[in-house]
């Protein structure tokens, strides 16, 4: 006989069950929200563990202890065992911290720079990195950034803003519209200016300047004025003085 094997049933715990056993011992707990968004980081390899076939029960968090200011965990497992025997236990130490979906440049970009789709990727991040300020996919493309940023940097929403539909010096028509009423004239805009913002341009013919919101791509609306309150006029007694 030049080999021998021999073979017995086990039982095989992967890393993908050991590490969402932890992520649901960890969930709603510490500061923690849902399972899905908590990363772990060990402090050693974890591979598939081999267990005798006897140890058919789930894994029960026994013990766990974790460190909110260095996020550190360290959590003791025990599997019960049906040939009557104590149970087995497993202990696991490392790093968890809850991430988060962001929206992270593909590409550098510089100020004033359109976000197309191409220029985003979703990445889970780290929440405490990021804070309440990361932003989804539909809130950055189309947006302008109004720095330089580097690839791989996650947007949040002091890094973009509504693109300039207006541009300074640039040529403007100018709209004036009431009840019954639509006026055009030429202008020139003293500002830039986003949908909605409130800028300076010069009426091209009166050489005046006024000021009006950005509602298009080159397009000032100027507000009506507000309507004037004429008072009404009474009548004046006049008294009549004779001398004597």
């Amino acid at each position: 006989i030049r080999e021998v094997a021999v073979t017995r049933a086990a039982r095989s715990i992967t890393k993908a069950e050991i590490e969402d056993a932890i992520r649901r011992v960890l969930e709603r707990r510490n500061g923690f929200g849902h399972a899905d968004a908590i990363s772990l980081r060990f402090d050693r390899d974890i591979a598939t563990i081999d267990l005798d076939a006897s140890n058919t029960g789930a894994l029960q968090a026994n013990a766990l202890r974790f460190d909110p200011r260095s996020s550190r965990f360290d959590v003791v497992f025990e599997i019960a065992n049906a040939s009557g025997n104590a149970p087995t236990r497993l202990r696991f130490t490392g790093i968890a911290v809850e991430t988060t979906e962001a929206a992270v440049l593909t590409r550098d970009v510089e100020r004033g720079d359109l976000i197309k789709a191409s220029d985003i990727a979703i990445e889970r991040r780290p929440r405490a990195e990021l804070g309440k300020d990361a932003l989804s996919r539909t809130q950055t493309v189309g947006m302008q950034a109004r720095r330089a940023m580097r690839a791989g940097q996650p947007l949040r929403a002091a890094d973009l803003g509504k693109p300039d539909l207006v541009l300074r010096g640039a040529s403007v028509t100018l709209v004036y519209e009431t009840a019954g009423l639509y006026l055009t004239i030429r202008g020139k805009a003293l500002d830039n200016g986003a949908e909605g913002d409130t800028i300076s341009v010069i009426n091209l013919q009166s050489k005046r300047e006024v000021t009006g919101t950005v509602t298009a791509s080159g397009i000032v609306t100027l507000s009506p004025p507000p309507p004037r309150d004429f008072a009404v006029a009474r009548p004046q007694r006049t008294a009549l003085l004779t001398a004597e």
